[in-house]
Parts: C-alpha cells; structure tokens; sequence
C-alpha cells in the first residue's frame, strides 16, 4: 500500500501514514482543521523553494532559477513590455501583501503554484514570513510611483489588496496611489489586473471612501487592462478586534441599535475565490463575495458572549452622534480624514444590508460552498484556542495584560 507522509504537530518527528487513511482523516476533517493541514504543507513547500527565492532576490535570472511548474497551473506565456519578453502566467504581483487580506492571498497563491511576489513598504521590521513561505519582497509605495516599474517586471498579474491605513490620506493612497498603479500597469502590458472593491459602492457617492472605490472601477473599466473586480461585504477579521478582543478583555465595546447586516468572509474564504476567478477564461469582470449568513452589532456580540463565556460591556452609539461628530471634525482640514472614515462608519449603521446571494459565484468558480467558514466557526475557534493558550499560562479571567 502506498503510504503518506504526516508530521506530528507536537514533536516534529515525521510519520509514515497509509495514503487510504490519510485521504479519509482529511475528508472527516472540518474545514478549519483542513484549512490548517493546508498551511503546514505550503509551509513545507514553501522551505523548498528558499534557494531559489534568494538567487531571485540577488538579481539572478528568475527563469534559470524557478523550478517546473505544475502542468494545471502553467499556462501559454504572453509577452510582457520590455523587449518582447516572456513572462509566465504563473508570475503574480501581490500589492498590499502585509495586510489582513493581502497575506492571505500571497499564501493561497503559492499553494496554488505560483511564482509570487510581494510589493511591500521599506519598514523597521521586514516582512520575512512572506519571505519564510516561498515569496519575493520587493520595496515599492503607492504614494512614490517612480518605485513601481521595476516591481512589475516579468509580471503577468497583479492582485491589489492594497489601501491606507488609519492614519494616512484616503485620496493619496486609495486614489492617487491606485491610479499610478493602473497607468504602470497599462505601460509594462500587465495581463491582468484584480481589484478589491466595496460592495455597493456605486450607491454612495457622498462617502469619500465608497465613491473612491466607484471611480477606480470605472478608471480601471477606461483603462484597457484585462481586470476583474471583487466587491467584499465584510472581513471576519474585523469581528476578531473590534468585538471578540475587548469581550476577553472585559473591555467596553461599542454598538448601535440599527438592524444593518454584513455577510462576513473569512479572507482565507476571499483568497480562495479569488485564485479560483483566475483560472477561468470567461470570469465575471464583477464579482461579489459575501459570507454565509449577514449579522447584526448585536448578534455578532452574542456570538462573542457565547463562546468567551463571558458578558459584554456594551456602550451604545446614537447614529445621531456620529452624523453630528462627522459634521464637527469636517470644519478642519487636520480631521478630514476622520470625518472621511466615519462617514463611511455611519452607512455601516444605516440598516442596509451588506449581503449578496452566492449560489451563482459558487457555481462559476467552481468551489465548493460548505468549505466556506461561517462566523459561528470561525469566533468558536478562535476563542478555544485562545482561552486553551490563557489557560496554559495560568491567566485569571482578566486577560488586559496578555498579548496573543
């Protein structure tokens, strides 16, 4: 009998495991346990390709170093803007590759056979776990546009996960910076070109956030470039500081009385998708990607509640409050980024609902609906992780002091 190799998690030591009951283990397997048997195979992969990640990062020709790609990921080459050289279909450019969404598509991507590579700021602390699973760092900014033609070459496509952070210009990161990219992009001939959107963006055009969103889809629909858009309702992630965090830590934390609703994705869930829209010819040039079920403040922090086992202090915000807060830090041109961002906070308290139905995406991609993690899974294995850790370390039921 052919047999499989399985890695004990506990000491490291490495087993031989019949190839029939490794298969069955893993079809009985949840698909978070599933999920995290995936991550320590590209991880054992990724350790693979070290060598040649860094003859790449040395300037040494990519192609003489890559190894040979899987025959259902290579496809025919295309010609990129320098000279007629060939670039692959299997070479991506990760924009934004630190952040919540980003790294997850950086991780999915090399899973799937990719030669990826990351543009990320010049920092203090380097981004080696990029480096650590298989990926090439490349210093490059939004804001500097003169740093993006060097990023781009070889490159076939481009995945923007990128935006600004809290403290940082929404126009000069998420419009300006976005805009540089795609006119790079239209000069080095990139094949294709993925932007994360927001879902119904195109019906506010009062919230600078939203209409920024809109007009960097029609910049990008002017553009020429074969591209796809993705509108997201929601990352889970979100729920994990906002909510989930402050709850452990007996920690006020803050909500409203509104009946809005968001279908929260996990991004491994959105990275997932979004690796699945690229394998196909004739994808949808618009895609939305929302969660299984759409949840209220308040049901969210019941889920919370539940599964830390504890209550949650909850200080409740008028929506009338953040109109009027709005309005006041809009008479100074120092806040006007805050008041850009709570514009966007107050359509987030609006009661609509940020949810679309996901049979028809399902179906065209090709992927499996029940391996999508529901929020219920996703904040019931958080908090058994999290509390088996607090546990471990003899923490008492206030855990302000611990960082995990």
């Amino acid at each position: 009998m052919r047999r499989a190799t399985a890695t004990c998690s506990c000491s490291g030591e490495t087993k031989q495991v019949p190839r029939g009951l490794a298969s069955f283990r893993r079809s009985r397997a949840s698909p978070l346990a599933l999920r995290r048997q995936q991550e320590r195979e590209g991880l054992l992969r990724a350790r693979g390709r070290n060598v040649v990640l860094c003859k790449a990062e040395q300037g040494e020709d990519l192609n003489a170093a890559a190894p040979s790609m899987p025959e259902d990921v290579v496809a025919s080459e295309s010609t990129a803007a320098l000279g007629g050289t060939p670039v692959k279909r299997t070479s991506m450019l990760v924009v934004g590759a630190t952040g919540t969404l980003g790294r997850q598509v950086v991780r999915q991507a090399l899973d799937d056979g990719y030669e990826v590579r990351c543009l990320v700021r010049a920092r203090e602390r380097p981004a080696d776990f990029l480096r650590d699973w298989g990926a090439i760092v490349v210093n490059g900014d939004l804001t500097n546009p003169q740093s993006l033609p060097p990023a781009l070459v070889g490159v076939h496509t481009v995945i923007d996960c990128a935006t600004g952070r809290p403290e940082e210009s929404v126009t000069d990161v998420d419009w300006k910076g976005k805009v540089a990219l795609i006119q790079t992009c239209q000069a080095m001939k990139i094949q294709k070109y993925v932007f994360f959107s927001i879902f119904n963006c195109d019906k506010h055009p009062n919230v600078p956030l939203m209409s920024i969103k809109h007009n960097t889809e029609k910049f990008l629909d002017q553009s020429g470039l074969d591209h796809t858009v993705i509108r997201l309702c929601g990352f889970m992630q979100a729920v994990i500081s906002q909510y989930a965090v402050p709850i452990l830590e007996e920690k006020s934390v803050y909500g409203t009385d509104d009946q809005t609703k968001i279908a929260y994705m996990d991004t491994t869930d959105v990275a997932k998708l979004t690796l699945a829209s690229l394998k196909k010819e004739n994808c949808s040039k618009v895609l939305t990607f929302a969660g299984p079920q759409a949840f209220t403040i308040q049901q969210v922090i019941g889920l919370c509640e539940r599964y830390a086992g504890a209550d949650a202090k909850v200080t409740k915000v008028p929506l009338w409050w953040l109109t009027a807060t709005r309005i006041a830090t809009s008479w100074f041109q120092w806040t006007i980024d805050v008041t850009d961002r709570m514009a966007f906070a107050e359509i987030l308290s609006s009661n609509e609902s940020f949810v679309a139905p996901m049979q028809d995406t399902y179906a065209e991609l090709g992927v499996d609906p029940n391996q999508t993690v529901t929020l219920e899974m996703y904040l019931q294995d958080y908090y058994s992780m999290v509390l088996k850790k607090l546990k471990e370390v003899g923490a008492q039921s206030r855990q302000g002091d611990y960082y995990l």
